[in-house]
């Protein structure tokens, strides 16, 4: 069943890893509708062991590797069967479940690139009883790609206009923006960190997940030896396409910097905040200086000061939340991998060549089947 009425689950965590996002998705004439949505929490000592190797600061053994696959696959599987529950769906009408997975590594360059997501789809499709389709980057990266940003068709489809030009910005652990041309053209990239950063030194220093509302950075000021020398890192001169993560954007990356030494903790996380704004407001300078709107969805949303400062350097620019253009603006990844999903069963591309540097468009994902406990699949293969 793939019409327009069956319904679809994505599940996703990003680079911040604050939650996995599951969102219950239709597609009523090839465009996604949102009927429900649910925020998973991660177990904080799982959560702390992921990022701990996201940032390239812990070494697993094959046994602690298979079981942090294993475990995270039963985090994900929790996430789907919490959404089906609170929104009263029976799994049977659901036709498939796309799961991003966790990202643990993302090196797309190089002799050997690749990308890596963990999350055991087949226990997500045991326990859940639905099909599953997972391992969406991958493909791409094999054609040459980045294998990321993955949202960009999606964004043109919901908020593409005719004839205007228009930015969306998504405000993750890591920042990546898509530029709508006004001749119907796509691109996208990422730009830096974003959330990432400013989650960690909050963490460290206050012992909170993420900075509400910007407070920690509004009582400091920003370093401008520290800011220069943050954005001389040479991923913010490369051209597109590029993607980037935590195995770059890290702690361990901001105390390399000599020009740490010495600041106030709400000095780092001002300039922090600072570094964020100014390394997308520069990138879209760049790429699209006559667009007039930024849209944003992802965490950042929420950061009051983060959006403060946009706005200031983005200015003429009009910027907005993507919820004043109807689409909430903290699922709608989830909903882009239940897309993603659907986009597999259908045997269509799910990447744009033109974003990723893929040598064509490719079907993504691979499918995990769930368990029919049907005796007569047996007897139709021949075993009694």
């Amino acid at each position: 069943m793939t019409d327009d009425s069956a319904l679809y689950i994505g599940l996703i965590s990003g680079t911040s890893a604050d939650s996995i996002d599951a969102a219950l998705v239709s597609f009523e004439g090839g465009l996604p509708q949102v009927h429900a949505t649910y925020a998973h929490p991660w177990p904080s000592t799982l959560r702390e062991r992921m990022l701990s190797l996201m940032q390239d600061e812990a070494a697993l053994d094959l046994d602690a590797f298979g079981h942090l696959d294993v475990e995270i696959g039963h985090c994900f599987a929790e996430a789907a069967l919490q959404l089906l529950e609170q929104s009263g769906t029976p799994a049977h009408l659901v036709r498939a479940i796309g799961s991003h997975g966790q990202t643990i590594r993302h090196r797309p360059t190089g002799d050997y690139p690749f990308t890596m997501q963990l999350g055991d789809a087949s226990v997500i499709a045991e326990r859940c009883h639905i099909d599953v389709i997972a391992d969406f980057r991958r493909a791409d990266i094999a054609a040459g790609g980045q294998g990321a940003p993955l949202l960009p068709a999606l964004h043109a489809m919901l908020l593409a206009k005719e004839g205007h030009a228009r930015v969306v910005l998504n405000l993750g652990g890591i920042a990546n923006i898509t530029v709508l041309g006004a001749d119907g053209t796509v691109l996208g990239f990422d730009t830096g960190p974003a959330n990432g950063l400013l989650d960690a030194w909050c963490m460290r220093h206050r012992g909170e997940p993420f900075d509400r509302d910007g407070a920690f950075a509004s009582s400091g000021h920003v370093d401008a030896h520290l800011l220069e020398a943050l954005l001389a890192d040479a991923y913010f001169a490369l051209p597109p396409p590029k993607s980037t993560g935590r195995e770059h954007f890290h702690l361990g990356w901001l105390a390399a910097h000599r020009a740490l030494a010495g600041i106030r903790p709400a000095d780092v996380q001002a300039t922090l905040l600072e570094l964020t704004a100014r390394s997308v407001a520069e990138a879209i300078a760049q790429q699209t200086p006559t667009t007039a709107d930024v849209l944003v969805c992802g965490g950042g949303t929420h950061n009051r000061r983060l959006m403060e400062r946009l706005t200031a350097l983005l200015a003429p620019r009009v910027v907005s939340s993507t919820a004043q253009h109807g689409i909430d603006p903290d699922f709608l990844e989830a909903a882009a991998f239940a897309w993603l999903a659907r986009q597999r069963l259908l045997g269509l591309p799910g990447n744009l060549p033109a974003v990723t540097g893929a040598r064509g468009s490719r079907v993504l994902g691979a499918i995990y089947s769930a368990p029919t406990d049907d005796a007569s699949a047996w007897r139709n293969l021949g075993h009694k």
